[in-house]
């Protein structure tokens, strides 16, 4: 019966340690797109800085691009709306992804309970 349990406690923790990669590799996800919105605020603020008479280009592979001051204020602002919806998107996710790991961690820990108690029966009829 001990054996029985330790399995099912190995496969738990192994899926467990799983959810927890999971939840740093949308969490590393999640502070790209912080960096990102960071960077494109500073466009933005530059941009807002400019009147029509600047001349604005935009990098297009190797080359520059004349583009219309308003294209790229919009362009931004279409850019940061996007990624500020994956922030939330992200954060989303983070949260259901930690409610369930944490569900997770209670069920091995009545299991790891379980096994110990089994261990300790083994022990007692020997």
């Amino acid at each position: 019966m001990a054996e029985a349990i330790q399995k099912k406690l190995q496969l738990g923790l192994e899926k467990y340690q799983q959810m927890q990669k999971d939840v740093s590799k949308s969490m590393s996800a999640r502070q790209k797109l912080e960096a990102q919105v960071t960077e494109n605020n500073i466009v933005k603020e530059e941009l807002d800085l400019l009147d029509t008479q600047n001349t604005v280009y935009k990098l297009i592979g190797p080359v520059l691009v004349k583009q219309d001051l308003e294209e790229a204020k919009a362009t931004v602002a279409k850019r940061l709306e996007y990624i500020n919806g994956e922030i939330q998107r992200y954060e989303m996710l983070l949260k259901d992804m930690e409610k369930k790991s944490e569900q997770h961690r209670e069920v091995l820990s009545s299991l790891q309970q379980e096994y110990q108690r089994a261990q300790g029966r083994a022990v007692g009829k020997v």
